[in-house]
């Protein structure tokens, strides 16, 4: 929004408005500061109830900001609320309220806000943070503690009474003592991180590293988070293009259905395989087009052009919304086993948000030096990624965890030879549990 740049981001807002200014229109944005405000926000009870303020502590300071200083800060500040509530309830937030649907309320609540008077809609934008925020703070102080948690610091009575309560039957002894196995279980594991580094395990978590890197160097948190940017560089209007990103946000939640309905009937490699050509076809297309009608000081794109080059970042992302979004999280989820699933998924976790910091953070001057040709850098990797999965990541559909080292493991080409090298192979999986972290029953073990 032209007021928000102006207050924050006076040199881009020069930028952007000044015809007279000697400037290429692919370096409009860049800008390390706006940058930063973008990347910044990486990063049981009482863990959520810190989280929530956090949270509205942030946006107290984003919607009140009078300059940088305090946007960053704010920022920072949300970031620690997003680490402490993932790793408070990570399954509860992705099955609440997922990536993709943040992204497009957000573009929605940009879309309407940018319309007002007066240059304020953007602390209104950034405000609005603070509804989810309260419901979090509140929701800490009202629930009860889960029944997982309650086993495992030696409450049982209370952990059943817990579990009677939000099964809403007192049919519920076997799962009772499933979990009270699980948390036995899991506390005979022993330095779960120095188990992960173990031979046997190398391949789970490779891959695992592999594909949250690659999941960023896909391009997609960059056309995500730039989405106005990068529609306005190539000629849009500021409206026209939060419009476009609202379109964008959209068919991402949308195809997301495909891979939910589709992922356990086609499998995780074709879907990924399928995805790589889709994505690299539709980011080289943008790469030509953007090459012939857009310059460093011209953008007579057409409107032809233009609503090809949305229907192929629209293509680019529905790709990634059924393949590499959800099966960059699911696949390590299926893969580890059950001692080291916890340190697994830290590390996961943890290569995801750095490169996604990475990227934010330079984006923008990658658009600046790359001009058309970022399409082609993100297109490169894709290529990269797709050989990846076609040669390395075998495919994990209807394999339980338990079986994982007999069925997928001691059957590839190169995996093989870590599993078979390592003669003390343990049990994988000591309980029942299926892909994603649950008992068969639903109930999370994952601790």
């Amino acid at each position: 929004m032209p007021a928000f740049l102006e207050k924050f981001f006076p040199v881009v807002a020069r930028k952007t408005q000044d015809p007279t200014l000697n400037n290429s229109n692919y370096c409009k944005y860049d800008n390390q500061g706006l940058q930063l405000f973008t990347s910044s926000t990486l990063g049981r009870r009482p863990t959520m109830l810190i989280a929530g303020l956090f949270f509205i502590a942030g946006v107290v300071l984003n919607a009140a900001a009078q300059d940088l200083a305090m946007l960053i800060v704010g920022r920072i500040l949300l970031g620690c609320g997003v680490g402490f509530a993932n790793q408070a309830v990570p399954l509860f937030l992705s099955e609440i309220a997922p990536t993709r649907i943040r992204i497009l309320f957000a573009n929605l609540i940009n879309y309407g806000t940018a319309k007002i008077k007066g240059g304020w809609g953007w602390r209104l934008s950034l405000g609005l943070a603070g509804v989810p925020a309260v419901l979090l703070t509140l929701g800490a102080l009202l629930v009860s503690e889960t029944p997982n948690s309650l086993i495992e610091r030696g409450r049982l009575d209370e952990g059943k009474a817990v579990l009677r309560k939000i099964r809403g039957t007192d049919k519920i002894e076997p799962e009772f003592l499933e979990l009270v196995e699980a948390s036995r279980i899991a506390k005979e594991v022993k330095h779960p991180f120095r188990n992960l580094l173990k031979r046997k395990n190398r391949p789970p978590l490779v891959i695992s590293i592999a594909l949250q890197i690659f999941q960023q160097c896909t391009g997609i948190n960059a056309i995500m988070f730039y989405a106005p940017v990068l529609f306005n560089t190539v000629g849009f209007g500021s409206d026209a293009s939060l419009y476009s990103a609202v379109i964008t946000g959209a068919v991402n939640v949308l195809s997301t259905v495909v891979s939910i309905y589709s992922v356990d009937r086609l499998g995780r490699r074709k879907l990924l395989l399928e995805a790589g050509v889709q994505m690299l076809l539709s980011q080289v297309v943008i790469a030509v087009v953007l090459g012939i009608k857009v310059t460093d000081h011209s953008d007579d794109l057409g409107k032809g052009f233009a609503v090809l080059v949305v229907i192929m970042v629209c293509t680019f992302v529905s790709a990634f919304a059924w393949s590499w979004g959800p099966l960059g999280w699911l696949i390590p989820s299926e893969t580890f086993p059950l001692e080291t699933r916890s340190a697994g998924q830290s590390v996961t976790v943890c290569v995801n948000l750095l490169f996604t910091f990475v990227i934010a953070q330079a984006f923008l001057s990658m658009l600046c030096h790359f001009k058309f040709g970022i399409f082609l850098f993100f297109s490169g990797w894709v290529a990269v990624m797709s050989v990846f999965v076609f040669f390395l990541v075998p495919e994990t559909k209807n394999v339980p965890i338990e079986e994982m080292t007999d069925k997928v493991w001691a059957q590839h080409w190169l995996w093989k030879r870590f599993v078979e090298e390592d003669g003390d192979v343990e049990m994988e999986g000591r309980v029942g549990v299926n892909g994603k972290g649950n008992g068969s029953n639903g109930v999370d073990y994952s601790s």
